[in-house]
């Protein structure tokens, strides 16, 4: 594992009311990540891009909506979300981050 492909790992947090409780919660910030990245990418990316220890991380593959265009049915993309656990005591915030 590189140092580029690590940095193109994590595309976004998802930042919603579920992902804003299951942090609170379980100390968890889901990302939405690269479709082929494995669980071992995903922590050695977190680890490198936040600095912080991970404890684990879980995958879901998302399937994407079938949506209208006009009088066509199209479908969004499919995508993976990854659940990354960093130890307890740990805070990342995005708020006010940049893109």
């Amino acid at each position: 594992m590189n140092a580029e492909r690590l940095m193109l790992i994590i595309l976004a947090p998802v930042i919603s009311e579920k992902s804003t409780m299951v942090g609170d919660l379980n100390n968890q910030v889901p990302f939405r990540v690269l479709a082929d990245a494995t669980k071992p990418e995903i922590k050695a990316a977190a680890e490198l891009m936040f600095g912080k220890k991970v404890v684990g991380v879980q995958v879901a593959n998302v399937k994407g909506k079938a949506k209208r265009h006009g009088r066509f049915m199209g479908r969004r993309r499919d995508w993976k979300k990854a659940y990354v656990c960093f130890e307890p005591g740990t805070e990342i915030n995005f708020v006010g981050a940049e893109a």
